[in-house]
């Protein structure tokens, strides 16, 4: 018969030790941990591998005195201002170290025994982490402020960061499996100081992940259950509202661009949100949020610069008519009804008559006609995108 359990007993601080001094040497914010803070990481380490051994080798569960415990060092850890990156890796650290003392300590006779252990630390390790986070953001809450802690969550959503979840839930923002990620690109970089007051203010209307990914790149992440298009439609009316309250708050004009995404493939849904926000109008106050299905053609436009420079002869051409551009994105906006058109610019119907007809004598390209639809709207698109600035409407 083995002797796993008395072993491990023996070996508590040595192993205690052993993870405190690799928390400290490999991740990065525990470097320079102070010494009153480097005994409480060597405490916790001694505590926990004891419980472990005691209450795997009698099959008893946590107790709900051990889980305060973990929630409170869990507390003190946020408190301190470790990173949510750095409480990762120490705990990823202790669980790798664990399993190895196990191995080590291990003898042949000790198949059962390390079965035993292994299996109490599948029933109760999940439990005992999720405290652990709780008590670590509830204690993170008192270090660093709401906005910015609503900017890390977007950052970690994004990248599947496992303590996503721990975060949003001391927000009170829900997590769900798909999001409409938004980006709402700046024509120019916002000061930073401005930057923060649109965070401080969003944060008082909005639960959802957003923040400045970029000096000059706001991304909000706006979650939706289901794929049902009302449930889309809801999402890009959120993410409208705002795109608008962003626009309003740095005054200058912007680009939305918009793409839809599930967990674990966010990045990915970001990219492509960030290309569409590139090709789409640059407006003051947003009309609509983008989407690929919006703006496909001027992607590829923009991915083939021999179609880009093709579209830019024709931009060069309307820019020798008055209003021709602004005449054309409400022409196709209003899907080429004449009055309503007309209504929108405020101009009378025969007004607009005579501008669609300077259009084809310029471009040689009827506006209402197949071909036209696709070439002129893209190049109109591109241009309000500030495609070409030298045409003087970026």
């Amino acid at each position: 018969m083995g002797d796993l359990f008395g072993m491990l007993k023996r070996r508590v601080d040595d192993n205690a030790r052993k993870v405190v001094d690799a928390c400290a040497g490999e991740i990065a914010g525990f470097h320079a941990i102070e010494p009153r803070s480097r005994a409480s990481m060597m405490e916790f380490a001694v505590v926990v591998r004891r419980r472990t051994v005691e209450l795997a080798a009698s099959g008893e569960p946590l107790l709900d005195s051990d889980l305060a415990f973990i929630e409170s060092v869990g507390e003190l850890r946020g408190t301190q201002g470790v990173a949510p990156s750095c409480q990762r890796g120490a705990l990823a650290l202790h669980a790798a170290f664990t399993l190895r003392e196990i191995s080590e300590a291990a003898g042949p006779a000790d198949l059962t025994d390390t079965m035993r252990v292994i299996d109490w630390l599948a029933r109760y390790g999940p439990a005992a982490q999720a405290v652990y986070t709780r008590g670590y953001f509830r204690g993170y809450e008192r270090f660093l402020p709401a906005a910015s802690r609503i900017c890390l969550l977007a950052t970690m959503v994004l990248h599947d960061d496992p303590m996503a979840d721990g975060l949003a839930g001391s927000l009170g923002v829900p997590v769900t499996e798909h999001y409409l990620v938004m980006v709402v690109r700046m024509v120019t970089e916002p000061p930073k100081k401005c930057r923060e007051e649109v965070v401080s203010i969003l944060l008082q209307h909005y639960r959802v992940p957003f923040g400045w990914q970029e000096p000059d790149e706001f991304v909000a992440l706006v979650p939706y259950n289901g794929t049902r298009p009302e449930d889309s439609a809801a999402a890009e009316g959120t993410g409208l509202a705002l795109a608008r309250a962003v626009a309003e708050v740095v005054g200058l004009p912007c680009s939305v661009g918009t793409a839809h995404g599930r967990r674990r493939a966010l990045v990915q849904a970001a990219a492509l949100a960030r290309k569409v926000s590139r090709v789409a109008p640059i407006e003051r106050v947003p009309r609509q949020v983008y989407g690929v299905p919006d703006v496909f053609t001027e992607l590829g436009a923009m991915e083939t610069p021999q179609v880009d420079q093709w579209l830019r002869e024709t931009a060069r051409r309307l820019g020798d008519g008055p209003d021709l551009v602004p005449t054309l994105d409400a022409y196709y906006r209003n899907d080429m009804n004449r009055l309503r058109t007309a209504e929108s610019l405020h101009i009378h119907p025969r007004t607009l008559d005579y501008r669609l007809r300077r259009v084809r004598e310029l471009v040689g390209i009827e506006p209402g006609s197949t071909h036209g639809i696709r070439v002129l709207s893209t190049t109109v698109t591109r241009l309000l995108a500030g495609a070409w600035t030298e045409h003087g409407f970026a």
